[in-house]
């Protein structure tokens, strides 16, 4: 990271924006260009779960490769100046890459949503076992990262 005084090390902070942020973007390899996903997430023991459907452009390009390129914002604001060139932005920021894979396994698929609502705040779920069979399930393995802050919090 050029700005070294932006990056943020303490472990408390990261884990803090990884289990209150709500969008995470993922980048995954197509042929000429990357396909990035705008997705609701949840957040446990340096793991990402996401859900969506089973079928389409992310989950051939999952099975095609499964290394991924992910960002999460968190806390941003636009502080506003006379000045335009004053503007500026106060956020956190997390960068990172990891593997990607498809949950089949139904309890594993349960134990990913549960995870996703208690991260949007809903604690107690009950699921129809048919829409667990059809929904689609994924399990982010960060593998390195980086976080980042502009502003004082």
């Amino acid at each position: 990271m050029r700005r070294k005084d932006k990056l943020i090390e303490d472990k408390t902070i990261i884990e803090e924006i990884l289990n209150t942020a709500l969008i995470c973007r993922i980048a995954l390899f197509d042929t000429e260009y990357p396909y990035i996903l705008p997705m609701n997430y949840g957040y446990q023991d340096h793991v990402l779960y996401f859900h969506g459907a089973a079928a389409g452009r992310k989950i051939n390009l999952i099975k095609q490769n499964n290394k991924v390129g992910f960002e999460i914002t968190h806390s941003h604001k636009v502080l506003e100046d006379e000045v335009s060139c004053n503007w500026t932005t106060k956020y956190r920021s997390i960068i990172g890459t990891g593997t990607i894979e498809i949950i089949t396994n139904f309890e594993e698929k349960k134990k990913g949503l549960d995870i996703i609502m208690q991260q949007h705040g809903k604690k107690e779920n009950s699921y129809k076992d048919k829409t667990v069979e059809r929904v689609a399930v994924f399990k982010l393995t960060i593998n390195d990262l980086s976080a980042k802050q502009s502003g004082k919090y």
